[in-house]
C-alpha cells in the first residue's frame, strides 16, 4: 500500500472522533484507531495514580472504574472561548485546555502513524459551518486555536473544511446522476446543513467551489440532547426544581453544571463541594441533598452523563421506555425516559435544527420539493425524534443515512487529497 502521498483527514468531534486516508485514484479508508474500531471517543483521563495519560474508550472505562485522576471530554466545545487558555490541574502540574486538544491531535497523528508506516503531515480539519453562533470574531478565533492545536501536534500542512460539505464528498462517491442533495450532519456539538450539487462527472472537478449553493448551521448538538435529557429526568432526583419548607426553589445552577459535560469537573473542587453542601437548608427533602452530595463526593457526574447518553441511544433504537440506572448513587434508584419524554424534551432543541435546515434550502434558492434527497450524517442524526422532525419539515424528500461515524473523515480526507479546503 502506498500511503505516501495520502490524503489524511481528520474529524475532531465533540464526542468522537475519526481518521481516513485518501490516495490518488483511490476510495478514502478509515483508520483503526482502538483495536478494530474507526472511531474513538473525544477523551483524555490522567491518571494520577501511575501519572499516565489515557485515550479514548480506555480513559472513559479507568474513570469509570474509579482511578483517580481527571477525565476530559467534549474539548470541542471550548473552542473559541475564553477557557481554551485558562489551565486545569493534572498529575504533572497545570495545563491548558489548548495543549490538551493539542495532546488528543497528537495522539491521533501517532495512531494513523500506526497504521500507514508515517507520521502524516499533511491534513485536513473538519469544522462545524459555525463554532460560534452569531460572532465572527469567536468563531475565527476557535478555527485559529485548532490550527494552533493541529501545528503543536506535529502537523505541517493544515486546512480546514466544513464538516457538512466533507460529508458531501464522501456521499458523491455513490450518486449515479447529478443531484441536489442537502447535506445534515448532526454531531455532538453543532448541526451543521449543506446543499451541494453532486454527481459523476462533476466529481472529476478541481474547483467544487460553485457546486456548494447554500451553508448553514446551529451550535445544537447531541450533547445539548443529553444535557437537556440530564437536567429534565435526572436532576429532579437529586432536587432540581425541589422548593424548601417555605416554597422557595433550590438554586438551579449546580445542576445546569452537573448535566453539562464539560464543566461537571469544576464541581470536584472543594469549594465547589462546599458550596453544595451549603444548599442544605434549602431541601425540604434532604434525602435529595444527600443524593447530589453523594455524586459530587464520589464524582458521579460523567458516570450519569454516559448513562444519560446510553439510554437516549436505547429508547432511539426501540422506540420503548428505558430506565436511566442510578443504582450506583442510591440502591433502587432510577429515572424513567418514555418515547414522549424524549420528543417533549427535544421539540424546542429540534425545531431550531430543522429551521436551520430550511434556512440553508432557502439561502440555495430552493424549496423543499426541489431536493433529490437528504443526506444524513453525524451519530446524533440516528436520534428518532430528530428524524421524524425531519420528516415532518420536508415531507415527500428522501432520508438516506451516510455512514454516521465516518463519512465527514472520509470527505475530509478526499479534500486533503485533492486539496479541496476551505
Amino acid at each position: 500500500m502506498n500511503t505516501l502521498n495520502a490524503g489524511i483527514g481528520i474529524d475532531f468531534g465533540t464526542s468522537n472522533s475519526a481518521i481516513a486516508w485518501a490516495v490518488d485514484g483511490g476510495i478514502a479508508q478509515a483508520l483503526p484507531l482502538e483495536g478494530a474500531a474507526t472511531t474513538m471517543p473525544t477523551a483524555l483521563f490522567y491518571n494520577a495514580e501511575d501519572r499516565s495519560t489515557h485515550f479514548g474508550r480506555d480513559a472513559v472505562a479507568m474513570y469509570l472504574a474509579g482511578v483517580e485522576g481527571r477525565l476530559m471530554r467534549s474539548l470541542k466545545s471550548l473552542l473559541g472561548s475564553s477557557l481554551m487558555q485558562e489551565t486545569t490541574a493534572v498529575y504533572d502540574g497545570l495545563v491548558s485546555f489548548q495543549d490538551i486538544v493539542a495532546r488528543f491531535l497528537h495522539e491521533l497523528g501517532t495512531r494513523a502513524e500506526q497504521t500507514l508506516g508515517h507520521r502524516p503531515q499533511r491534513v485536513v480539519i473538519g469544522r462545524p459551518v459555525h463554532f460560534v453562533d452569531d460572532d465572527a470574531k469567536r468563531d475565527r478565533l476557535a478555527e485559529d486555536s485548532l490550527r494552533q492545536a493541529a501545528r503543536a501536534a506535529g502537523f505541517r500542512d493544515i486546512g480546514f473544511q466544513f464538516e457538512p460539505i466533507a460529508a458531501a464528498f464522501d456521499y458523491e462517491q455513490r450518486v449515479t446522476k447529478e443531484s441536489l442533495i442537502l447535506i445534515v450532519d448532526i454531531g455532538g456539538g453543532t448541526s451543521d446543513f449543506t446543499v451541494v450539487r453532486l454527481g459523476p462527472e462533476r466529481a472529476t472537478q478541481a474547483d467544487r467551489s460553485s457546486d456548494v449553493l447554500a451553508t448553514s448551521g446551529v451550535h445544537i448538538g447531541g450533547t445539548d440532547f443529553d444535557q437537556r435529557l440530564n437536567l429534565e429526568q435526572v436532576m429532579p432526583t437529586l432536587g432540581f426544581r425541589h422548593h424548601d419548607a417555605r416554597g422557595r426553589e433550590v438554586p438551579s445552577k449546580v445542576f445546569f453544571e452537573l448535566s453539562s459535560w464539560h464543566l461537571i469537573n469544576w464541581l470536584y473542587a472543594p469549594k465547589a463541594v462546599r458550596q453544595a453542601q451549603e444548599l442544605r437548608t434549602s431541601y425540604a427533602d434532604t434525602r435529595l441533598h444527600d443524593r447530589l452530595m453523594t455524586v459530587l463526593e464520589e464524582r458521579y457526574g460523567h458516570r450519569i452523563a454516559s448513562e444519560v447518553e446510553q439510554a437516549k441511544i436505547d429508547g432511539s433504537v426501540s422506540d420503548a421506555a428505558v430506565t436511566i440506572d442510578l443504582s450506583f448513587v442510591e440502591t433502587g434508584l432510577g429515572a424513567a425516559l418514555t418515547p414522549d419524554d424524549m420528543a417533549q424534551q427535544l421539540a424546542e432543541s429540534l425545531g431550531k435544527v430543522v429551521a436551520s435546515a430550511h434556512e440553508c434550502v432557502r439561502r440555495a434558492g430552493l424549496r423543499s420539493h426541489d431536493l433529490d434527497a437528504i443526506y444524513l450524517t453525524g451519530g446524533s442524526s440516528a436520534l428518532r425524534p430528530f428524524q421524524q422532525a425531519l420528516r415532518r419539515g420536508f415531507a415527500g424528500v428522501k432520508l438516506v443515512e451516510g455512514d454516521l461515524f465516518g463519512g465527514v473523515a472520509a470527505g475530509l480526507a478526499y479534500a486533503a487529497r485533492d486539496a479541496r479546503t476551505a
